[in-house]
């Protein structure tokens, strides 16, 4: 998004007109961005082979999985209707991995059926797989790793408390499973959110994963999931992946050396790739006075962007109808009657009832995450793509909200 006289642009298309023509709120992604978030993992890991799955959950829509799918990346995906969805935007089967989290083997059922890889995190789901399919269908592993890096607090904690995947001292019940039902393991994965939080803890964790691996035969892949981040204040420090691509390749030809042949290292970007593209436009309802400083209420919410509620995340927050105004503080509040803080003790461009305000980096878990708590409806979303808007979402009505429930006569 640039400043031009005076007024915000994406791709020389004015915000301010984007909310006039479409409403608020309205979700505006910018397909630009997601084109250089795209070529820089290209271009970073382009010194050994590899695969990126977009990680579908972060930002769902149909128009955006056929944007991803033209670069040629795979997809992963975590729910039926999910690798529905990856295959009704074009993408094949052999693209798409399956990553189960708590789901009952039905779904697990429903992925094989449709020609998808699946990847397995409990010993008791992996048990259930190899009675039903044996080594018929192949399958991945997800294991969980200790906390990397004892002094990073935050990954010590996340590692902790994670759900995700089977701790990999686990490794020879798993085996056991292998031979009594000779499983067909292709993959191993490690979710690791964002917990690698800079490149030493990426290269010990690919430390790990490697050998590990040496005690797997034939593996097609070694997946590292996601969580390489974007900066979401301007003060924070995420990880250069170009230069991440720089040394993990030395760690990869190391390991292709000691196991003899060359799986793919897969990544699994969300967030890297889709966050910076999205913008969330509100429109000022109110404002108060108080003690303290004044609140700029908006006819958004948790309800449209659950993060700064949910992980106590910051986006930053501009106006956009009143750019050049005297820099001000205020707490940025939503329409839910819940406290819903967008964001607190801001400096803004002075805020104006009626001003259309802008919450950045809206582009992963914005939309997909949306609910119609309250009773409100969800947003409109728009994409910007070589210079044109398109509409990819329609406003919710109230129909909508009611189409599915049964009213009865009593």
């Amino acid at each position: 998004m640039q400043l031009k006289n005076s007024t915000y642009h994406i791709q020389d298309i004015s915000m301010q007109a984007l909310a006039e023509e479409y409403g608020t709120p309205l979700f505006v992604y910018n397909a630009f961005t997601i084109d250089r978030q795209i070529n820089r993992l290209q271009n970073a890991f382009d010194g050994f082979p590899h695969r990126i799955n977009y990680a579908a959950k972060s930002l769902t829509n149909i128009a955006v999985l056929r944007l991803i799918r033209s670069y040629g990346l795979g997809l992963d995906v975590v729910s039926v209707n999910e690798l529905k969805m990856g295959l009704d935007a074009g993408f094949d089967p052999d693209d798409i991995l399956f990553t189960s989290n708590s789901v009952s083997f039905e779904e697990i059922k429903q992925a094989i059926d449709h020609g998808i890889k699946v990847n397995i995190d409990s010993l008791s789901l992996l048990e259930t797989f190899g009675k039903t399919f044996g080594g018929s269908e192949p399958c991945s592993i997800r294991l969980k790793l200790d906390p990397l890096v004892g002094e990073h607090e935050a990954s010590t904690k996340w590692h902790n408390k994670s759900k995700f995947g089977i701790h990999y001292s686990r490794l020879d019940d798993i085996k056991a499973l292998i031979d009594s039902y000779d499983l067909n393991i292709v993959g191993l994965h490690v979710h690791n959110s964002s917990s690698f939080l800079d490149i030493p803890v990426y290269l010990e964790a690919a430390e790990r994963m490697f050998s590990i691996a040496q005690s797997f035969e034939e593996l097609d892949f070694v997946d590292f999931g996601g969580g390489i981040t974007i900066p979401f204040h301007p003060d924070d420090e995420v990880i250069d992946v170009e230069k991440l691509g720089h040394v993990l390749a030395v760690k990869v030809e190391a390991f292709y050396d000691d196991y003899g042949s060359r799986p793919e290292i897969w990544f699994e970007p969300g967030r890297f790739l889709v966050s910076e593209c999205g913008y969330l436009l509100t429109t000022v309802t109110v404002l108060k006075g108080d003690r303290d400083l004044p609140y700029a209420g908006t006819d958004t919410g948790f309800n449209h962007l659950l993060r700064p509620k949910m992980y106590d995340a910051y986006h930053e927050i501009c106006n956009i109808s009143n750019a050049k105004g005297e820099l001000k503080r205020y707490h940025v509040t939503g329409n839910m009657c819940e406290t819903d803080f967008l964001g607190r003790d801001r400096e803004i461009a002075d805020i104006r009832e009626g001003d259309i305000l802008c919450l950045k980096n809206a582009g992963a878990y914005g939309a997909c995450m949306a609910s119609n708590y309250n009773s409100r409806v969800r947003p409109a979303e728009v994409i910007i793509k070589n210079g044109e808007v398109h509409l990819i979402r329609e406003r919710e009505t109230y129909e909508d909200l009611v189409h599915k429930q049964v009213d009865i006569d009593w």
